[in-house]
């Protein structure tokens, strides 16, 4: 497991396949802020809740500079069903060797139930237009977290 991010940090770059199979890097951000948030599983409750919030306020970030950015570990034809089925707008992006997750430290070992497992750590990391992390967020909740986002960037 890597260690987490903290502000300043070069944001690791990366190159994954979205939704459709294309190709999406950090790099190509460049100049714009971005907030890439780190989900679990698509097509769950928390993270369709977590989704669709961007997805409502995507227009209201764009506008402020913010692209997003949801990495999960799903493989992009899940990715795809899930934009289908909920409507989303939001730019998914496949992370099934969780090697993105691990350079971000949102995955690691967790607790459920008193058991301990590996899996990915709800994360938000907003990236400078540097590349520099302006924040890194760990173990956020899927519910309210981004009105929290959008309140404490002061859009």
């Amino acid at each position: 497991m890597s260690e987490r991010l903290q502000p300043g940090d070069v944001a690791p770059d990366f190159t994954l396949p979205d939704a459709d199979g294309n190709e999406v890097s950090l790099s190509a951000h460049k100049g714009r802020k971005v907030i890439v948030y780190f989900y679990p599983a698509a097509l769950t409750p928390g993270c369709t809740k977590q989704a669709c919030d961007f997805t409502d306020n995507l227009s209201l970030l764009a506008d402020a500079g913010y692209d997003v950015l949801g990495i999960s570990p799903d493989a992009p034809e899940k990715l795809g069903k899930f934009r289908e089925k909920e409507h989303l707008k939001v730019t998914l992006l496949a992370d099934p060797d969780k090697k993105v997750l691990d350079a971000y430290g949102a995955y690691g070992e967790k607790m459920n139930y008193g058991k301990t497992y590996m899996g990915v750590i709800r994360s938000t990391v907003i990236v400078d237009e540097e590349g520099k992390v302006e924040r890194a967020l760990y173990n956020v909740r899927a519910t309210g977290h981004v009105a929290k986002i959008i309140k404490d960037l002061g859009i």
